[in-house]
């Protein structure tokens, strides 16, 4: 098939459809490898005969592979061709996976993590490419919701996925289940992608490159040493100024590079700006509640892993339930109020998980989890089409690598941040209920927070997008019929 040109074609109507679905189903897989290893760490330790603290490298190769490899997303993208980019990286995922599976130590398995966190970093950000190129901006809303429904039920079934794998099967399986997803992902993006590739690609910044990549594969191993040390914690700490001074460094190259591999003047852009630096900042707080919960439920109420994957599925259901009505939520409220409320329901659902008790009755822990759920289903909707309200399509590759970066750190830091609080507020003694009350107090605060950014955009940002301004035009016509009579 021939490279398509950059305007969005017209799409049939299953292919509105299944496009999204196929993209979201890479974030599945993502989602759900890693939290499944979380759950899979003790008996990997003890079949390759190393501490579980150790294993922490599992887990930290792949997301220090993520965050060196998706600055060069874009421009490989631009250079190949979103589907030939797009299923190649989901086969890399999907070997380097399988590949994990059949490692016998420690070494080689880290090292086909790095593998696999290559793949991982192409796949994602390159998937969103391939729906801002497919839809166009009308259409993004419901392309990004039906995107959003996989992507948030990889994280919430991972763990009883991952439990019952390695219970009655074994640790391994958790990696042989990517190869099946993997390939089928491939093959169903063949079938229905174009491939969108740039006309005229720039030449590579390879200087910026290896100036962010230093930075950045710093900055997440002192964000993830916070959460799971695998060094000394003042040793980590001292990475954080260090790997911030190296960012600097490519700030000021970044100004006078022609194509830089992070074209941070994108967030010149307010749109672009609110939705990646300030969205980041409420996906810190976003990201740190499916994290703590079920340490809530098992080490505070002393659950079985069964039961708090039960209870936090509930989650995934909330977000199936508002997919719906979405794209008509935002059509009324528009993206300022949107994020606004958002994040202040965020806060809010936060919050209320500081009240439950051991013996509080399901009914309502359900209850709680499902509305945290919708809430964040439709801020993370908000934030991942507001993003690219504005962007022109030549710089849309460049926008979805930047991006990648900033929510890839918040990921990173929001589940540091619930570890390091914990660890804080615990101090020596074990960790109680009370502790999990003050920190997921502590968590609210940052979606609080990011309402300041949010409050700067505009009624009619991202209009073209929501089409708020064409529901604003026909409500004042309908006023002034009414007001005529």
């Amino acid at each position: 098939m021939s490279d398509a040109a950059l305007s969005p074609p017209s799409l049939a109507p299953r292919l509105r459809i299944l496009i999204p679905l196929v993209v979201g189903c890479a974030f599945f897989m993502e989602g759900l490898d890693s939290t499944m290893i979380a759950v899979s760490i003790p008996a990997m330790a003890k079949s390759l005969g190393e501490s579980p603290l150790r294993l922490n490298l599992v887990i930290a190769s792949y997301l220090l592979s993520l965050a060196v490899f998706i600055p060069v997303s874009g421009w490989i993208a631009d250079r190949l061709g979103t589907r030939i980019v797009f299923c190649i990286a989901v086969l890399i995922f999907a070997a380097g996976s399988a590949l994990c599976g059949l490692a016998d130590n420690l070494p080689v398995l880290v090292g086909f993590r790095v593998v696999q966190g290559f793949g991982g970093a192409m796949m994602t950000p390159v998937g969103r490419l391939i729906l801002l190129r497919s839809f166009p901006r009308a259409g993004l809303v419901s392309a990004m919701n039906w995107m959003t429904i996989p992507a948030m039920i990889g994280p919430t079934v991972g763990p009883i996925v991952g439990g019952v794998l390695t219970s009655y099967a074994s640790w391994r399986w958790v990696f042989y289940l990517n190869i099946p997803m993997g390939v089928l992902g491939a093959v169903l993006g063949w079938l229905l992608f174009e491939n969108y590739r740039a006309p005229a690609p720039t030449r590579f910044d390879i200087g910026g490159f290896l100036i962010a990549a230093t930075g950045l594969f710093l900055f997440e191993f002192a964000i993830e040493n916070l959460g799971r040390p695998m060094i000394a914690p003042w040793v980590g700490e001292l990475f954080f100024p260090i790997s911030l001074a190296i960012l600097y460094i490519y700030v000021r190259h970044a100004r006078h590079a022609a194509a830089p591999v992070l074209d941070l003047s994108l967030l010149k852009i307010k749109t672009f700006r609110i939705g990646t630096v300030t969205g980041g900042v409420c996906r810190v707080g976003l990201d740190a509640t499916p994290f703590m919960l079920p340490l809530l439920f098992q080490v505070g109420f002393g659950f079985t892993p069964m039961q708090a994957g039960s209870l936090t599925f509930a989650s995934t259901l909330g977000a199936m339930l508002v997919r719906s009505g979405s794209k008509s939520l935002l059509y009324w409220l528009g993206f300022r109020r949107a994020l606004v409320w958002g994040a202040l329901g965020a806060a809010a659902v936060t919050a209320a998980f500081a009240l439950l008790q051991a013996h509080t009755p399901t009914w309502i822990v359900i209850a709680i989890v499902l509305v945290s759920g919708c809430v964040r289903s439709i801020q993370y909707l908000a934030l991942n089409t507001i993003s690219f309200a504005d962007v022109p399509s030549p710089l849309l590759s460049r926008s979805t690598s930047v991006s990648g970066v900033f929510q890839q750190l918040a990921r990173g830091f929001g589940v540091a941040l619930g570890a390091a609080l914990l660890a804080i507020v615990a101090g020596s003694d074990d960790v109680t209920v009370g502790n999990f009350r003050f920190v997921f107090l502590l968590i609210a605060a940052v979606p609080l927070a990011s309402t300041l950014g949010f409050l700067q955009l505009g009624e009619d940002d991202g209009a073209e997008v929501s089409g708020h301004r064409e529901h604003a035009v026909s409500a004042a016509k309908d006023r002034a019929k009414e007001t005529a009579c």
